[in-house]
């Protein structure tokens, strides 16, 4: 792999910034028009998709914070307007950091966010978080006092996943809910996760498809259920409200990590019998990617 292309954590030692909580300057001034042009052909195309699809939470956010259709969001004043309301800030890095890093600056309200925009020739897919996914798909929802709650307390429950061995049952579920969470709303579906919102092509597939499994939340179920990095997922999770998130808040996970790692973990596309089952899907997006073997 060409690490040249990468950012931060992703690039190895050349992507690690001086300062040990891998915060660096945003530069705004530094961006050139045709990183806001990139910015700005994101940002169209995903307001054109999402009305009747995202949550009234993103709309209400995307109203609320200075995020423009034309140029990429200045940090500082991301943050002037959360602080007063959700006592959050958003804070400038190369890309990806470590996990430690992550957990620790989610845990005091510090939402880091990758400095960098993709290539034009990047638009539909990018393998790390860039500026336009962290800030276009997570920073409207950090607005909200639950969701503003609910990702401190995965802060800190990461920091003690770590220390249990139980990190990768815990981040299985922040992928289904804070990255690629599905919610009852107006009578219908409606998107939260930042990973749906900021992706054209996943906005409309996670509502529209009759290829994924549309599955009620079930945070035993999700600890154990593996998830696509490479692709569309072929399970969405859904709560029945937002507010559901501060229940898990709450919750002691420790005796959880115990149970859930004496079961098998799922495959991404599994049903089981006890699911509540919205939508059974017949999985035919993913069936016809496969290729005979050689």
């Amino acid at each position: 792999m060409d690490t040249t292309a990468l950012h931060g954590w992703a690039a190895g030692e050349a992507g690690r910034p001086a300062s040990p909580d891998w915060t660096i300057p945003q530069h705004w001034e530094r961006y050139t028009p045709e990183e806001h042009a990139t910015w700005a052909t994101l940002y169209r195309r995903q307001m054109a998709l999402l009305p009747g699809r995202a949550c009234a939470a993103f709309v209400d956010g995307m109203q609320r914070l200075p995020i423009e259709p034309d140029r990429i969001p200045n940090f500082e004043a991301l943050s002037d307007v959360l602080m007063r309301h959700t006592g959050w800030q958003v804070v400038a890095v190369p890309g990806l950091v470590p996990d430690d890093v992550f957990f620790e600056h989610l845990a005091n309200r510090r939402f880091p966010a990758g400095q960098f925009i993709r290539r034009a020739d990047q638009l539909d897919y990018l393998q790390e978080p860039d500026v336009f996914h962290d800030v276009f798909g997570h920073v409207p929802m950090l607005l909200n006092p639950v969701m503003a709650d609910f990702i401190q307390a995965y802060g800190v429950g990461g920091l003690r996943a770590q220390r249990l061995g139980a990190l990768e049952m815990l981040a299985r579920v922040y992928w289904y809910t804070v990255e690629f969470g599905l919610v009852r709303e107006d009578g219908g579906l409606r998107i939260f996760g930042a990973g749906i919102v900021s992706s054209a092509a996943e906005s409309v597939f996670c509502l529209d498809s009759p290829s994924p499994n549309r599955i009620a939340f079930a945070l035993e179920r999700v600890m154990r259920t593996r998830y696509r990095i490479d692709d569309f997922q072929q399970t969405y999770f859904v709560l029945d409200r937002l507010e559901d998130l501060l229940r898990l808040a709450e919750i002691d996970f420790t005796p959880l990590y115990e149970r859930v790692a004496r079961l098998e973990p799922l495959p991404p596309d599994a049903v089981l019998p006890e699911d509540d089952v919205i939508t059974r899907g017949d999985g035919r997006y993913h069936r016809a990617k496969m290729t005979p073997m050689a």
